[in-house]
């Protein structure tokens, strides 16, 4: 797969105007670089205040570097010509789904961004019948999206981005504010919008059972990059990422404190597990062993 977006030696930061307080930058990001692929699923994680939310509004062009370059399809964001062009490629969920509906039927909400884009009303009508069978809400197109639970809004407002037709999703805590089965729904949502469409996936999130999801993790502290890689080599080193005070998976943990006991033998295994299946069968194939 290709790089399709590009962040390259990326600093930001912000100044607080505290009443009565001098004037105080806060580094946010410090000369961080990072990759993704066309079609990947990244899972973006790390603590308040990492940098997280600033990724993913650099990468939508809503904010832009003040030291480096972030490029979308071999797009600088700095470019103020193409930002239209970028901010099309690139939607963007915020946390709250409340913040993104703006209509009081489901289908002119999903409407809403290609009346924007100026797209032809027939177009229209195919995009917002397609986006919300993507998200497997077409039956509600005539509901009022406030009589929704949290995850159908949350599914309404990704498929009024995805209506937009955008070659990427940046998902900025998505679930955050829904209950368990609603994050099994937008998390079902992403999977399949990833596999069946092709669309590029860059999940913030504090779940780590959404994180082992992703093709590649990418942990984020203070500002940088702390490791990344595929789920099970990410979640695999519990010590630095406990170092960090982050967390790991519940299998993962699991072990690790059984491991830590002397109760599965000396040597660790290669690779953490990162759900109760994978537990149970390195725990049944270590038992055989002694």
């Amino acid at each position: 797969m290709e790089d399709f977006i590009k962040v390259e030696n990326v600093s930001f930061q912000y100044v607080s105007e505290a009443d009565d307080e001098p004037l105080t930058a806060v580094n946010v990001l410090k000369n961080i670089s990072l990759n993704i692929k066309k079609g990947e699923f990244i899972a973006l994680l790390g603590h308040n205040g990492c940098g997280k939310s600033t990724m993913a509004k650099l990468l939508n062009a809503m904010l832009f570097p003040q030291q480096g370059r972030v490029l979308v399809n071999g797009i600088d964001t700095a470019d103020e010509d193409k930002r239209y062009d970028i901010r099309k490629t690139v939607g963007l969920v915020l946390q709250n789904p409340d913040n993104q509906l703006v209509a009081s039927i489901v289908e002119e909400d999903v409407a809403f961004g290609p009346e924007n884009l100026g797209i032809d009303p027939k177009e229209i009508r195919i995009r917002v019948d397609e986006a919300l069978k993507a998200v497997d809400m077409y039956e509600y197109r005539a509901h009022a999206p406030f009589k929704l639970s949290g995850g159908q809004k949350q599914r309404v407002a990704i498929a009024g981005i995805i209506a937009m037709q955008p070659q990427c999703l940046v998902l900025d805590e998505p679930t955050a504010m829904l209950d368990p089965k609603g994050r099994d729904e937008v998390m079902a949502t992403i999977k399949k919008l990833n596999k069946e469409k092709g669309i590029t996936i860059v999940l913030i999130t504090h779940y780590m059972e959404e994180a082992v999801q992703a093709d590649r993790v990418v942990v984020m502290d203070d500002g940088a990059v702390l490791v990344q890689g595929e789920p099970h080599e990410v979640f695999s080193q519990v010590e630095l990422l406990k170092r960090h005070r982050l967390d790991v998976p519940q299998a993962t943990e699991l072990i690790y404190r059984l491991q830590g006991r002397g109760l599965l033998g000396e040597k660790a295994p290669k690779y953490m597990p990162l759900d109760s299946d994978e537990c149970v069968s390195l725990i049944d194939k270590i038992l055989k062993k002694q």
